[in-house]
């Protein structure tokens, strides 16, 4: 992990600052967090969190369809949106970072910004610390006081991902954006082949703009509309790697996806990509 380009991370007992010594966070009061040997920090504390992070199963299926280049148009999209609004030496948080795929294209269009991976699933922070061993990957709960210091992030990254307005609003800094991914009706439309699909609402854009209360303004909107031509093993990691998984049957998938002889699948991407920014 590089130094910290200036002092962001606070700890989530105290709200003291974190510094970082070798491999380890540590604040004034003696509050310390070492590294994982995979290079993440875990953060939660006392009871840990009411929610899940992704499985092994889910994580393995985002890396297969990632690699894939399935998402890549997605990631410029993402990647342009932040570029046109923010510095080389930007603090880029990614807010339920997974594997970092999204802040991984972010370092190599910026060179210069430190990229900060916050997710719940420790076996996804794995991924992200070894795909940016530039930045910090913290196991965190989004619904909770994130450990950043007020307006100390520049970029701020949501994709697909849970929205704690209130804390996004403190820890985005003056002239700092917010980049939110939200698919829209029609998203993944051509997978019923190989499981049930979670639907997806209207307005789901709109609904995230009214969400911060007025206290950000649309900057930028785009629509990303492609058809996915997918093989029956990546449509099955398509279905596995989302909240989806966690509705179909594992035999029923595994089944779908090894029909001897099946042609891929034609997949629908249909995703809004927003940029906001403080009012």
């Amino acid at each position: 992990m590089s130094a910290l380009p200036r002092p962001f991370l606070v700890c989530p007992v105290c709200v003291s600052a974190l510094e970082v010594t070798d491999r380890t966070l540590a604040c004034a009061l003696g509050h310390r967090f070492d590294a994982a040997r995979q290079g993440y920090y875990n953060l939660v504390t006392g009871k840990g969190s009411p929610f899940e992070g992704d499985t092994a199963e889910m994580v393995d299926a985002r890396e297969q369809f990632l690699g894939s280049g399935a998402y890549a148009p997605l990631r410029r999209a993402v990647v342009e949106a932040a570029r046109r609004r923010a510095a080389d030496t930007a603090v880029a948080l990614d807010a339920g970072a997974g594997t970092g795929y999204y802040l991984e294209g972010l370092v190599a269009d910026l060179p210069g910004c430190y990229p900060v991976a916050l997710d719940l699933s420790k076996i996804a922070l794995r991924r992200a610390a070894r795909r940016l061993p530039g930045g910090i990957s913290l196991v965190w709960d989004v619904w909770r006081r994130l450990p950043l210091a007020d307006g100390s992030v520049d970029v701020l990254l949501n994709v697909f991902a849970p929205r704690n307005p209130d804390e996004f609003l403190r820890v985005l800094a003056p002239g700092g954006c917010l980049v939110v991914v939200t698919p829209r009706p029609g998203h993944l439309a051509g997978l019923e082949a190989v499981g049930p699909l979670l639907s997806v609402p209207a307005h789901k854009a709109d609904d995230v703009l009214a969400s911060f209360g007025g206290a950000l303004v649309e900057a930028g909107r785009e629509d990303l509309d492609y058809v996915m031509s997918l093989p029956r093993d990546l449509a099955r990691s398509a279905l596995v790697m989302g909240p989806a998984a966690r509705h179909a049957r594992a035999e029923d998938t595994a089944a779908a996806a090894h029909d001897a002889g099946a042609a891929p699948l034609e997949v629908a991407a249909r995703f809004t990509v927003q940029v906001l920014a403080r009012a």
